[in-house]
């Protein structure tokens, strides 16, 4: 099975190369950069003047999330340098900006899972040791790493039911490739149990590393500040098309008790923006798409957000959250967005019973009263009525317990870190 990957992975090449051609003209692609995923010649090595650690990331989470171990690791160890490899446009753009602060880490877009790609792009970096980030298993990639005897990790690791599942249709494959890594580091505590089930080696569940993402509240900026403190308003965070009629019936139950409320929804995937707002409109609801720097007009019923890297500014001013891809049974084994800024900023969670994503992280929230689980809208509702009532938010609490969980979680995985690249570890 490895060597049919491998060939077809030579024999789809060419149309990987229009896909990504296409993703260009439809703005999914860096303009200028996107050959960095296709081309050798397109891979800009850099000088290597010191030992490299490779971090692969597939988006803004993942590549977010490994920030704090990079700063860790700048502190205890001087002589590194770091080579970051991103798929998504959004964490290449994300990228420019936030490593700004390192002076010893480059960014590139990793090439596709191509054997000859992936054999050129290794032996041209060299890395010395390689960390693929939460569920970036890439085979051939994987098996370069062990052709160059590169020791090679996984940190945040994580594997749905699903995806253990189709591994376990080749289980011989599976453990061939799941065993060449030699360091694995989950982010939940069911994946440690796959991991274990496919014979993989020293794996360790410290917590999620996605906790570690500090937030400077002093930096938190948006324009709709006013309206935000002046308005009763709720947040539908990362929400995804099935949950689009779940938040419209919510609203119109607050309505009953509150006619001045606002509904927020920041949609998962901002292209949904216009038929969410079809959707609104048929219930006759007053509906705004805003932009990026656009204020809030009055008399608006429904705002839904359309601009990327907006989350954060609202989760600072709002008292109650929704957090989206909870409500869906289809995606029971996949569900759940990412809880841990809205908690970091102190706001009430509220979630539907699908978070296989996030599964220990809002077990931990939900035994401090800090996030709760609903079935429908009228149980979501009949709660935001109770938040609504009262304007106060408190932060303090939430802040204390992630920070505290964030600070235990980033000392346990860098005790690991640092052990696997002083080969430690094996």
């Amino acid at each position: 099975m490895i060597l049919l990957y491998k060939v077809l992975s030579i024999i789809l090449y060419p149309i990987f190369i229009i896909l990504i051609y296409l993703r260009k003209l439809n703005g999914k692609e860096d303009s200028h950069r996107f050959r960095e995923k296709i081309y050798s010649s397109y891979f800009n090595i850099k000088e290597k003047k010191a030992k490299l650690i490779w971090f692969h990331a597939a988006s803004i989470g993942e590549f977010k999330s490994i920030l704090p171990i990079i700063g860790q690791l700048n502190i205890s160890n001087k002589n590194l340098e770091f080579l970051i490899t991103t798929t998504t446009l959004s964490s290449g753009n994300l990228a420019k900006k936030d490593l700004k602060q390192f002076r010893n880490v480059e960014h590139r877009f990793c090439p596709i899972d191509v054997p000859f790609l992936m054999e050129k792009f290794i032996y041209l970096w060299k890395p010395d040791k390689i960390f693929l980030v939460d569920s970036e298993i890439w085979p051939n990639l994987i098996l370069k790493a062990k052709k160059y005897k590169i020791p090679i990790a996984l940190v945040n690791a994580r594997l749905t039911s699903n995806s253990f599942k189709k591994w376990m249709i080749f289980p011989k494959v599976a453990e061939k490739i799941f065993q060449i890594f030699d360091l694995c580091i989950c982010a939940n505590a069911r994946t440690k149990n796959y991991l274990e089930k496919l014979n993989a080696k020293n794996i360790y569940f410290k917590g999620n590393i996605k906790l570690i993402n500090a937030i400077e509240e002093k930096d938190i900026k948006n324009s709709n500040i006013n309206i935000l403190h002046d308005k009763r308003f709720w947040l539908a965070a990362s929400t995804h098309k099935e949950e689009d009629i779940f938040c419209i019936k919510t609203h119109l139950k607050l309505k009953e008790k509150f006619k001045d409320i606002v509904t927020i929804i920041a949609p998962r995937h901002i292209e949904r923006s216009e038929k969410i707002l079809l959707l609104a409109k048929k219930f006759n609801l007053n509906v705004q798409i805003l932009d990026k720097n656009e204020n809030i007009l009055q008399k608006k019923e429904i705002i839904i957000v359309n601009y990327f890297g907006a989350l954060t500014s609202f989760f600072k001013y709002a008292k109650s959250v929704y957090m989206g891809k909870s409500m869906i049974l289809r995606l029971k084994d996949q569900g759940g967005q990412n809880p841990i800024e809205a908690a970091q900023l102190g706001c009430k969670i509220y979630n539907g019973p699908y978070i296989y994503n996030f599964e220990d992280i809002y077990k931990v929230l939900e035994e401090n009263h800090f996030s709760k689980k609903v079935e429908n809208y009228l149980e979501l509702s009949d709660n935001l009525v109770q938040d609504l009532e009262d304007s106060k938010k408190d932060t303090n609490q939430s802040k204390h317990l992630i920070n505290k969980l964030a600070h235990k979680t980033l000392t346990d995985t860098m005790i690991l870190i640092n052990n696997f690249l002083d080969d430690k570890n094996k």
